[in-house]
């Protein structure tokens, strides 16, 4: 699902016009990234919760050159941990469905045409 599908849904079962429930998803979205950004627990009731986590340093290693090791140093990353009904709703899905596209997902572009005249010709 894409926020445009998002968008149009709820316009739908709203009756609201869709730029202004883009504004207020948009908005709402603006408003998470930006309390998620200074470091603050965003808590959605029976949605999840967005948080910010510190991972620490760590030694890595390079698969092309095993012998050299490469520091990665610690780093800020956001971490999400869905709500209950969430979690219980997903539990019961059969694994197949897991990896199954979404319907309203855009159809893949059209392959482009190839010219047989060299490039630069009129």
């Amino acid at each position: 699902m894409t926020k445009r599908d998002l968008v149009v849904r709820i316009s739908e079962e709203t009756g609201i016009v869709q730029q202004q429930v883009l504004t207020v998803v948009q908005r709402t979205l603006d408003h998470i990234s930006e309390a998620v950004a200074a470091g603050t627990t965003v808590e959605l009731r029976n949605f999840g919760v967005f948080e910010v986590k510190v991972r620490k340093a760590r030694i890595g290693r390079n698969p092309n050159r095993p012998e050299t090791d490469v520091p990665i140093p610690r780093r800020s990353v956001v971490k999400f941990k869905p709500g209950k009904e969430m979690r219980e709703a997903v539990l019961k899905l059969p694994p197949s469905a897991a990896t199954t596209p979404t319907p309203s997902a855009a159809p893949a572009a059209a392959p482009k045409k190839l010219s047989a005249e060299p490039p630069g010709t009129p």
